[in-house]
């Protein structure tokens, strides 16, 4: 097969396009990384060796990374299976004393802070409920705001099943939710 001038201009662009260093992805990408695997249903007390565990990843394959393509879904694919194995080898089962937040002066009152830790730490308890598969989808969806056709490529299934688990998702956060309030005394 002969290879055109078309095809060669657009592998030398692609070639030309050049790959992040470690140090950068570290830097610009941590806190992405920390608040995924958060939102993966990762214990608190687990996050920093998540984080680590991701990180490790990216550094072992950041050269098989095609930097023509975007960052943040290839570390979210990486995110999503330290979190999916953390859960795997029941990591999250361990219970640590809850962290109280940090509070600054001229910001909230500390009812106020303890009331937005406590409703911040219900959703993620409710979002740690939701069936893994269809979580995955929801958290890319409508957290990431990531297209639904670049997520059902990545997990490898069809879009329509892809909308299907976000509507299962939806529903069952919805009544997670609705149930925590109840348990607070609150009206959902």
């Amino acid at each position: 097969m002969l290879e055109t001038s078309a095809t060669k201009n657009e592998r030398a662009a692609a070639t030309a396009v050049e790959r992040p260093s470690f140090d950068a992805v570290y830097e610009r990408e941590f806190d992405y990384v920390w608040t995924t695997l958060r939102r993966m249903g990762v214990a608190e007390s687990s996050l920093a060796d998540a984080a680590h565990d991701v990180f490790v990843v990216v550094f072992r394959r950041l050269g098989d990374f095609d930097p023509t393509r975007p960052l943040r879904p290839w570390l979210f694919g990486i995110a999503y299976r330290v979190a999916a194995d953390r859960r795997a080898l029941a990591y999250n089962r361990r219970e640590s004393p809850a962290e109280l937040p940090d509070i600054e002066s001229d910001g909230p009152s500390a009812e106020q802070a303890l009331d937005r830790s406590q409703r911040r730490a219900m959703v993620h308890e409710a979002l740690a409920k939701v069936d893994e598969n269809q979580r995955v989808v929801l958290v890319a969806h409508d957290l990431e705001e990531r297209p639904m056709a670049e997520i059902a490529a990545e997990l490898e299934i069809p879009v329509k099943t892809a909308y299907s688990r976000l509507r299962l998702a939806r529903e069952a956060l919805t009544k997670a939710l609705e149930r925590a309030l109840l348990r607070r005394g609150e009206r959902p």
